[in-house]
């Protein structure tokens, strides 16, 4: 007793200690992954000013370039027209951004390097000389194909009076490669975005130009952000960030923006969680590494003790275990003949308490059922096949009750009354202690052998015309909407119906009736096959022929008419055939009209008229 005693307190002090440094572990790593997150988030925002600070000393040094030009261009020839301005326009055509250079005339009269044009109701020089110094927003380029470009704008002025209007184009697109901006290392996504208009002038995501973030709609965002929050941030000028999940990559994004300082400007990088966080990550991994490490020591120290428990309860568990698998095994196949996927879960359950790599199932019946079910291990292969199965099964019949050999193991399954209806095969199980295991279960499996047969019994007789041989009208309701999904190529349907059976019946009784019907229902199998012909009625047929030309059907049709009228039955018969979109409906309607139509015919003959007769 003091023995057990002992090893408890130990065990207890052990679980303490390991408990204590554990949790010191977790809280410390806890901090230095704040701590790591918080540095990832200044990083970001890092990145995002140098990027806007970058955008506006371009900015500044482009306008600085054209102000010295406008001086240049003021200090010459009053005429802005002469060659002399236009050489001097081609000779700044490339200026830091921008990629050409043209003067705006007091009349709307653009000036370029190779001449000058109209730009009435493009530009208006009032306007923008009240402005002053500025860059447009962003406008289309009528000279370009209507390409995206904003307008750096400096004033001509002689005489303390603005006489011109000197701007340089620049392509929004080209901002981030004259920039050489590279955020994160080419990781992050460059945005530069109209604030009161959300028009892009930069998307270095869908690599296009143009577009507009509103008009992409709402993001998904992460917890605790939210459409109405970007928005708000983005108009008004703010710093800050959102987390939206990508519609590309599915993972999540950081979008952080801030104001550039020039017009309403917003610039956001787009990054990965992956890349913010990806210093934190490797700190992160390093201190999980860590606490796996600690981990393993303590499990290694406490192995020991736990070892002479485990091998106490070893056995006992087992035995535990092996009643729980045979008790889900049996609640699997108690309804198992009504949900048959069941049956792969029990056998699964039988190579659990047996180890074996595979184990399957044959039922084969004198009834006729047959059935073939098998679970088998990743990797392994099924050793059985029917012929295999069939040996066994006689194998069994002469009186033995067990099969091993070649790592087989193999019982028979029998029926209530003691016959051999199935074989029960494991494959490769673990020793010949696992014989006895399988031969317990066989009782479980002769039920459900029991179970399946008298189940596929009641169901043939509740879709089954016993008197015909076909399918009564249960099993034509259940397959008539799952005929139009199978067969899409064409489909006819014949609706039959039997003229005089109500008079046969009263005048040589319902045994001559019945062997009309039976005649009726053997020319049905003969001509259109038993594989969807149904007696929906009491002299009512129904047929559906699939993928069979018209008139094949209809030939077909013709010859079953004939044929039964040479043994005095006649027939009054529907035929409806078609293709493409089939409605099972429709087509049955249209048959059972045609089949009406062609019974008023008949009665209408004064030999079959019912009235004359009485």
């Amino acid at each position: 007793m003091k023995k057990r005693m002992s090893r408890k307190i130990l065990l207890a002090v052990v679980l303490v200690l390991a408990l204590l440094i554990a949790a010191a572990s977790f809280v410390i790593t806890g901090w230095i992954n704040r701590e790591e997150e918080e540095r990832s988030y200044e990083l970001l925002s890092e990145e995002t000013e140098r990027l806007a600070g970058e955008i506006r000393t371009e900015i500044r040094g482009d306008t600085e370039n054209l102000r010295m030009l406008a001086a240049v261009i003021a200090a010459g020839d009053t005429d802005l027209t002469s060659p002399e301005v236009r050489s001097l326009l081609g000779a700044y055509s490339t200026l830091g951004m921008i990629s050409r250079v043209e003067l705006l005339l007091p009349d709307d009269t653009v000036v370029t390097k190779s001449g000058q044009s109209d730009a009435s109701g493009v530009l208006s020089f009032s306007e923008e000389a009240a402005k002053g110094v500025h860059v447009s927003r962003r406008e289309t380029d009528p000279d370009n194909g209507g390409k995206y470009i904003l307008r750096s704008y400096v004033p001509v002025e002689k005489d303390g009076e603005t006489v011109a209007m000197l701007y340089g184009v620049i392509e929004p697109g080209t901002l981030p490669g004259e920039m050489a901006a590279e955020p994160y290392g080419g990781e992050a996504a460059v945005y530069i975005i109209e604030g009161q208009t959300g028009d892009f002038l930069v998307d270095t995501w869908h690599n296009e130009a143009g577009g507009n973030i509103w008009a992409l709609g709402e993001r998904k965002m992460a917890p605790g952000y939210n459409h109405e929050q970007l928005k708000a941030g983005m108009t008004e000028g703010k710093t800050g960030y959102v987390v939206f999940v990508s519609d590309t990559t599915g993972e999540y994004l950081y979008f952080y923006y801030e104001p550039v300082g020039i017009n309403d400007w917003q610039l956001a990088l787009s990054v990965p969680e992956k890349v913010v966080f990806e210093n934190a990550e490797r700190i992160r991994l390093g201190m999980n590494l860590y606490l796996v490490f600690e981990t393993v020591c303590f499990v290694i120290g406490v192995l020991w003790i736990f070892r002479y428990m485990r091998s106490e309860t070893k056995e006992k568990q087992a035995e535990l275990d092996t009643v729980n698998s045979i008790y889900d095994m049996e609640k699997l196949l108690f309804d198992a003949h009504e949900n048959e996927e069941n049956v792969s879960m029990a056998l699964e359950r039988v190579a659990r308490i047996t180890t074996a790599k595979s184990v399957s199932l044959w039922i084969s019946c004198e009834s006729g059922l047959s059935r073939f079910f098998s679970w088998q291990s990743n990797g392994s292969t099924e050793p059985w096949n029917k012929e295999t199965m069939t040996e066994l099964r006689n194998f069994f019949r002469s009186g033995s009750d067990s099969f091993e050999k070649n790592g087989m193991t193999a019982i028979p399954v029998r029926e209530t009354d003691g016959r051999v209806c199935g074989v029960l095969a494991a494959q490769n199980a673990a020793d010949h202690f696992r014989l006895a295991l399988l031969k317990s279960m066989g009782y479980s499996f002769s039920m459900f052998s029991h179970n399946l047969r008298q189940y596929a019994l009641m169901k043939k007789q509740g879709e089954m015309d016993l008197l015909c041989g076909l399918y009564n009208r249960n099993r034509y309701e259940m397959d008539r909407e799952r005929i139009q999904e199978i067969y899409t190529e064409s489909i006819a349907c014949i609706y039959l119906d039997v003229n005089g059976l109500h008079e046969l019946n009263n005048s040589r009784g319902h045994e001559a009736g019945d062997l009309m019907l039976k005649s009726v229902a053997e020319k049905i199998a003969e001509y259109f096959d038993r594989t969807h012909a149904y007696r929906i009625g009491g002299d009512e047929f129904v047929v559906f022929v699939p993928d069979t030309e018209e008139s094949v059907v209809q030939e077909n049709g013709r010859r079953f008419v004939e044929e039964l009228e040479q043994e005095n039955i006649s027939i009054s018969m529907g035929i409806q055939w078609d293709h493409g979109d089939i409605f099972a409906d429709k087509l049955t309607k249209s048959a059972e009209q045609k089949m009406y139509a062609a019974k008023r015919e008949y009665y209408g003959q004064e030999a079959h008229d019912r009235r004359r007769r009485k």
